[in-house]
């Protein structure tokens, strides 16, 4: 606008090497606070790309702080816990820093010290550690014991400072060491999943020895432009050395998650994530960080072709090494192998391809069980609830053909809905799935009289029940649905009086006539002499859309305001003799229930709400016709006819208790047992079996020259020294996400998996559980936790953020059990399985005076070792 000051915004970069710039519109919002008056904040705005040293010098400025006085910013996270910013040049991007955080600035005293502790000089490279309040390990009620006579100091992990600013650090004198590796996680913010992970990394003996020994640093692959510059194998290995360093209780992996976000945003924020995910990321960033490969060569793949399986997969695996070696596929590569059968040519295509991690799926029921109430076509039979077994991968139709098998009802003459609020939530076709239905739905079954694919005759209109209400105006009516809506079939062809009649017998048991009046039995019979019951049809196309309704649903009341009738139904639908009952104005004949068609009294009147001209038309003449559009009428939960019920009528003549009278068939009462738990190869044989790909993930056959459904089946060729098994949890699809909280069991011990393996050269294939990562609570939200086994004591022991505690074997087994590590026999510490371990165990035989093989024997050795290696498709360490 004119004269308006233009608003400044700058554009910040995100990613570190792929750069998304974009314009910051939104500042970040930070709270500022003195050391001395924490609880006193100042609000101000600051933009990414602003740097700690503006944040400073702005926040001086706030507390009129003089400039010849030294002062250090913290960034406090928690109530009690504190970060030093010590980069000035770094953004608040850099920093991690996000809205609502709390800085507190920090002025030297008078005598040189510091109010949160002494600070002394260290080099440029030290890693800074904050003095920290001390406090007890929180952690989620468990009934693991705490660790006795642990001390709680904290090393708040940083990167590297930069050699022009001061960094500090606090020991407190006189205290003992810690337990290497006994070290807590602090939750920065819904970042237990990060503990979690790096938890169970951090006691996987092979590659916590390999970074604590810096063997690291000589294979950083800085030019992998796959990688990430080395910067998450350094970060990484900072932690690791702080976690084991045996000084601390916790530690702060701020620095960590920074870089980790900087690379993978979706970690980025503070929203609770999946555990296995970052693993994933992770231990590809280690991998690409420190593969040994500088330059990696195309290479073209090849298929089987009829070839041995053990020629194929020698040769998957030296073109899987030609391109990436590193410590990561040292331990954690696997190989399997991939079997493909086209449908139509009987192609088969077998492939070999390596893997860091197992998905094993869980064994489910492939059935579910629902609960339904079936409401007959007679009117004076109650309706009955049943429960029924149907596939979960169904559709609707096997649902009614469940329910015919218990019913005698034909399948193709029901229609399915879902009643909520006395209103019809959805109407089902045949063919939808029945994965949208949720355990919770009120599923109502109505038989029909014929097919509603073959019958062109009839249609099918949905009725719901409303209780009027005059206002004082007499201007309009409003009112509440109640009781249980109802499908009913009439021709399409009919008068406003039978249309009436159809209705009161659909309601005949629990809708009373009037005094004068003949009795229902009598009424009903006299209806069936009339041929009215041969009379209802099945509209053709049953497909139903999603409730879009301008009345909204209120969960926590039952009564509904509806609009005036007027304003959603046509001007000449109501039933009645005048023009203020067909405008939808209640008269007072109305109300006293006393309109008349004929010469019979009428219980209710009736009005076809959200139906087009195209879909009905009124004939005004002395019977008042109804005609139904000669197509087929679309059976839509928005359309229905409402039947308008004055309060005296209703409270005289409708039955509540009768309306919801309903009866239980035996089904309902049986209990399947649920099977305890499965066993780990219980998944595992589920993941070997073949299956057919779905239609949305098909096979490219390259003999059909189109896609095909193959039918796909894994086999297990080679296993890694160390392997990660991801429990698959966590289930989705169109209509619902859930987790599955089955109880696996699997062994801490002597996990044989040579019955898997269909290389006949295996080799050694016994495994021992080495940590496990936990998963408390539902879908997008819980909790992580990991249990974990010290490598140098062999005790177990639960970590829950900042927590440690010890575990025994009997806890470990949980339904919260979610990733596990298995580490095999022949590999662990001792064995000389890996070039670090056999340089250790060299110099510790040297030192107690045990004779080394000379370096002809070890060549005979390591030659043997190739051999059998090369033989089983392994890789030489």
């Amino acid at each position: 606008m004119d004269g308006q000051d233009p608003i400044a915004r700058k554009v910040v970069e995100q990613g570190m090497f792929v750069k998304h710039c974009k314009v910051e519109v939104y500042l970040t919002e930070l709270k500022l606070c003195e050391n001395e008056n924490i609880n006193n904040t100042v609000t101000r705005r600051f933009s990414k790309a602003d740097t700690i040293d503006k944040i400073e010098k702005e926040m001086r400025k706030i507390f009129s702080i003089p400039d010849e006085r030294e002062t250090r910013l913290w960034n406090r996270y928690m109530s009690n816990t504190y970060e030093p910013l010590n980069k000035p040049d770094s953004t608040m991007q850099d920093a991690g820093l996000y809205h609502g955080q709390v800085l507190v600035i920090e002025q030297k005293n008078d005598d040189g010290t510091w109010p949160r502790g002494p600070s002394t000089p260290k080099s440029p490279g030290a890693s800074n550690f904050s003095a920290l309040p001390k406090i007890s390990p929180s952690s989620l009620s468990n009934n693991y014991n705490s660790i006795s006579n642990r001390n709680m100091k904290n090393s708040n992990y940083c990167m590297p400072s930069y050699p022009t600013y001061k960094s500090y650090d606090y020991q407190e004198p006189g205290r003992c060491n810690e337990q290497p590796g006994l070290c807590g996680l602090s939750n920065l913010g819904n970042t237990c999943f990060m503990n979690s992970a790096i938890q169970c990394l951090s006691n996987t003996p092979p590659l916590t020895e390999f970074f604590l020994n810096d063997k690291y640093q000589e294979e950083l692959n800085y030019d992998n432009p796959l990688g990430m510059r080395g910067e998450i194998a350094k970060c990484y290995a900072e932690l690791i050395k702080q976690i084991w360093s045996g000084k601390y209780s916790y530690v702060t992996p701020r620095a960590f998650k920074t870089q980790v976000g900087r690379f993978a945003p979706q970690f980025s924020g503070y929203q609770q994530q999946d555990s296995q995910e970052l693993l994933a990321f992770l231990l590809d960033g280690l991998h690409e960080d420190l593969n040994r490969i500088r330059k990696k060569p195309y290479i073209q793949l090849k298929d089987a072709e009829g070839r041995p399986d053990k020629v194929v997969a020698e040769e998957a695996w030296e073109n899987h090494i030609k391109r990436n070696d590193s410590i990561i596929v040292d331990i954690f590569h696997g190989l399997f192998k991939s079997t493909l059968v086209c449908p139509e040519c009987f192609k088969v295509s077998v492939t070999f391809d390596p893997f860091c991690y197992l998905t094993l799926p869980l064994p489910l029921k492939k059935e579910r069980n629902l609960e339904v109430c079936l409401v007959r076509l007679d009117p004076l039979i109650k309706p009955m609830q049943y429960k029924v077994t149907v596939p979960k991968m169904g559709t609707i139709m096997d649902l009614c053909r469940a329910l015919s098998a218990l019913s005698d009802v034909p399948a193709d003459r029901v229609i399915v809905t879902d009643v909520y609020n006395h209103r019809f939530h959805r109407i089902f076709a045949a063919d939808e799935n029945l994965s949208s239905i949720m355990e919770r739905d009120d599923i109502y079954i109505f038989e029909m009289p014929v097919n509603r694919l073959e019958d062109n005759d009839q249609v099918v209109i949905p009725v719901y029940l409303r209780e009027l209400y005059r206002q004082t105006t007499y201007s309009h009516s409003s009112g509440s649905l109640f009781g249980l809506p109802f499908l009913i079939a009439v021709p399409r062809n009919l008068t406003e009086e039978k249309l009436y009649n159809f209705l009161l017998r659909r309601m005949c048991r629990f809708v009373k006539t009037s005094a004068d009046c003949e009795e229902i039995e009598g009424t009903v019979q006299c209806f069936k002499e009339d041929g009215i019951n041969g009379l209802n049809g099945v509209h053709d196309e049953g497909s139903p859309s999603e409730m879009e309704t301008d009345e909204q649903d209120d969960e926590s009341s039952q009564d509904q305001e509806l609009p005036s009738e007027n304003e959603n139904s046509q001007s000449e639908d109501s039933v009645g003799g005048d023009n203020d009952s067909e405008n939808g104005i209640l008269s007072d004949d109305i109300c006293k229930g006393q309109q008349t068609t004929g010469h019979k009294k009428q219980l209710f009147t009736f009005q076809f709400i959200n139906f087009g001209n195209s879909d009905l038309i009124y004939i005004k003449d002395d019977t008042r016709q109804i005609q139904f559009d000669d197509r087929h009428l679309r059976l839509d939960e928005r359309s229905y006819l409402a039947l308008d019920w004055d309060p005296e009528v209703k409270k005289r003549h409708f039955d509540d208790n009768s309306a919801e009278d309903c009866e239980k068939h035996e089904s309902v009462e049986y209990k399947p047992q649920k099977k305890a738990f499965v066993k780990l190869k219980d998944c595992i044989e589920l993941f070997t079996t073949k299956e057919k790909l779905g239609a949305e993930d098909p096979w490219y056959c390259p003999y059909c020259k189109k896609h095909q459904q193959a039918t796909k089946k894994l086999d297990l060729w080679y296993l890694p020294p160390v392997l990660v098994v991801h429990l698959k949890r966590f289930s989705y699809s169109r209509y619902m996400r859930d987790k599955l909280d089955t109880l696996v069991d699997f062994p801490i011990n002597d996990l044989d998996m040579l019955e898997f393996l269909i290389n006949p050269n295996a080799g050694p294939s016994c495994y021992n559980l080495i940590a496990v990562s936990n998963h408390y609570g539902g879908m997008g939200g819980g909790h992580y936790t990991a249990f974990a086994k010290n490598k140098d004591d062999g005790k177990w022991y639960y970590f829950d953020d900042s927590s440690v505690s010890t575990a025994s074997e009997e806890q470990i087994v949980s339904k919260a059990a979610y990733v596990l590590f298995y580490q095999r026999k022949d590999t662990i510490s001792g064995t000389g399985y890996f070039a670090l371990d056999r340089e250790s165990t060299k110099g510790a035989s040297a030192a107690v005076g045990i004779p080394i093989d000379s370096d002809e024997d070890c060549n005979e050795n390591e030659q043997e070792n190739d051999d059998i290696e090369n033989e089983n498709c392994m890789h030489t360490y």
